[in-house]
């Protein structure tokens, strides 16, 4: 392991020296070995900057970690929802030698117009404007040179430390290991641009059949495909400017609010499929109440189940139900986890329960518009990390989507109530489960099945009994852990043998000896009290090692 990060020499060099000008003893504490609990961390702002100072990859591992509010507590959150690159942009003549590169034909053919000057830069890309032979403006999504070798470096240093941290408490509960697989394989992806692009198209397919908006007021940018490629991402170009900038005077700010709520909660509750980074940057207001959905590299995912435990919890939240929550915690928590803590899950909902109750107190006396809804959303997930639970890395994905969108919709009208306008949505979803798209079929289908069951029963019934009572009936019943029952049995049973073989020995002997004089039998009273002892000896051996006597 120590070998592989020394592979690096230069780069843990940099690592090393942006460390100790940022404070050597935060890092010092972080990979400390033998602390219980939690290591301690450098305040936000000390590890927000040195993620800046280390490059673009340690930036989106910032800002990776800045979606896992399961993991860090909130005002670490806070500090790195921040996180910028600030990265200048590339010059012109090393990204046109990666553009002719990508796009394998001359330039000239391709476009009438290229501005040199980008319009955007990032920590992975960069942006250009242009204007196509046929006449129409498309956004150059272009990477940075050379960053395939950066992020390749980079990422084997974070596995290496992931594996160190993994060494201490924190980092076994974290699962680091895990964690850091999860962005090396992220960050890969996200240098692919046709996966963007695939991101891009099916995002826009999806907010085509808005159920509770007009889709022509939410605007996706198509793909141009011929001109996209791994480094190359080409775009409709949307003319607008950034939402909390540009001049809304042809809008009402409370209805762009309602549209952008409405379309994440379809993505999130109905879709499973969301922008993940809704950010103010990402949204672009182009006229007459029309907003722009930009930048599709992060994407959230969740499965059926998931969605449906997720909507029963923000309908818990917002009725400020401590038990509801702590059971549907417990239902989210990832697989092993719940297998690991399934004899004292009872401790655990009874402890979540009651951890539960202490944050929603606070919240009793609030009003539902002076509610904070992703804020409390995020105290959720971290009084679930408190207990040693661990959730799904995509409700982290939904809980920072929230926050952005709530904050922005404050922004855009200061008294807007995110969980007044959710209770109408979160009722249909329910309705619609309940009843179906269509209630009439699925009412008479009800009717028919209940009226085959009630002309079915009588002759199940008849069978049922029958077979019962002619003893031809036979029951498989499974046991859980009934081999560890077996294997307790079995253990008593050979130890209580022993213990008559031993007897049985002792007495053998004792008459032997009593009778030696008479039978001439010499010795064997002696072999027999022999055997004993040692069989005596072996069976408390035995029972000393399984730990049995241990008060």
């Amino acid at each position: 392991m120590f070998a592989r990060l020394a592979q690096s020499g230069a780069r843990q060099a940099e690592i090393l020296e942006v460390v100790l000008r940022h404070g050597w003893d935060y890092m010092r504490r972080l990979l400390s070995f033998g602390k219980a609990g939690e290591p301690q961390l450098p305040p936000p702002m000390v590890l927000r900057n040195i993620l800046v100072d280390l490059g673009p990859v340690y930036v989106k591992l910032g800002q990776l970690l800045s979606t896992r509010p399961d993991l860090l507590p909130r005002e670490y959150i806070e500090a790195l929802s921040t996180l910028q690159a600030d990265v200048p942009p590339v010059p012109w003549n090393t990204v046109e030698i990666l553009l002719r590169q990508q796009l394998r034909q001359p330039l000239e053919q391709v476009f009438s117009s290229l501005d040199t000057e980008s319009v955007a830069a990032g920590s992975i890309a960069q942006v250009h404007r242009a204007c196509l032979v046929s006449g129409e403006w498309v956004a150059l999504k272009i990477q940075r040179p050379g960053l395939e070798a950066v992020v390749e470096r980079d990422t084997r240093l974070i596995r290496g430390i992931a594996e160190l941290v993994a060494q201490t408490e924190f980092g076994r509960l974290a699962d680091v290991v895990a964690l850091a697989d999860e962005f090396c394989r992220a960050i890969q992806a996200e240098l692919d641009f046709t996966q963007e692009a695939r991101h891009t198209e099916q995002l826009r397919q999806q907010l085509q059949r808005g159920r509770w908006f007009d889709p022509a007021q939410l605007v996706v940018p198509r793909i141009h495909w011929p001109l996209t490629t791994p480094k190359v991402l080409t775009l409709e170009w949307i003319e607008g400017r950034p939402l909390l900038e540009a001049d809304r005077s042809d809008a009402d700010p409370e209805n762009i609010a309602r549209l952008l709520t409405r379309a994440f909660f379809q993505q999130i509750c109905i879709d499973g499929y969301f922008h993940a980074d809704p950010h103010p940057g990402n949204l672009f207001y182009l006229g007459s109440g029309r907003v722009a959905l930009l930048d599709c590299g992060m994407i959230g995912r969740l499965d059926p189940r998931t969605q449906q435990i997720l909507l029963e919890l923000m309908l818990a939240i917002v009725s400020l139900d401590a038990q509801r929550c702590a059971e549907l915690t417990l239902e989210l928590a990832l697989p092993e986890r719940s297998t690991a803590r399934l004899r004292d899950q009872t401790v655990s909902l009874a402890q979540l329960q009651s951890d539960y109750e202490r944050l929603l107190r606070q919240y009793y006396a609030l009003s539902i518009a002076e509610l904070n809804f992703s804020q409390l959303f995020s105290e959720i997930l971290q009084a679930a990390r408190r207990n040693q639970i661990r959730i799904p890395g995509n409700l982290g994905l939904c809980a920072k989507a929230l926050a952005n969108l709530e904050g922005i919709a404050r922004q855009l009208t200061p008294d807007y109530n995110l969980p007044e306008q959710l209770r109408p949505l979160m009722a249909d979803v329910f309705r619609a489960q309940l009843l179906g798209e269509a209630p009439l079929p699925s009412l008479l289908r009800t009717a028919l099945d209940l009226k085959n069951l009630s002309l079915q029963s009588p002759r199940q019934m008849e069978l049922l009994l029958s077979r019962i009572t002619s003893e031809t009936q036979r029951w498989n019943l499974t046991i859980q852990e009934l081999d560890g029952i077996r294997s307790s049995l079995d253990q008593s049973a050979n130890r209580l043998s022993y213990s008559i073989v031993v007897g049985s020995l002792i007495v053998g002997a004792a008459i032997i000896s009593a009778q030696t004089q008479r039978f001439q039998v010499f010795g064997l009273s002696e072999l027999l009290f022999g055997a004993a002892s040692l069989l005596g000896l072996w069976l408390v051996i035995s029972i000393l090692r399984s730990g049995r006597l241990r008060g």
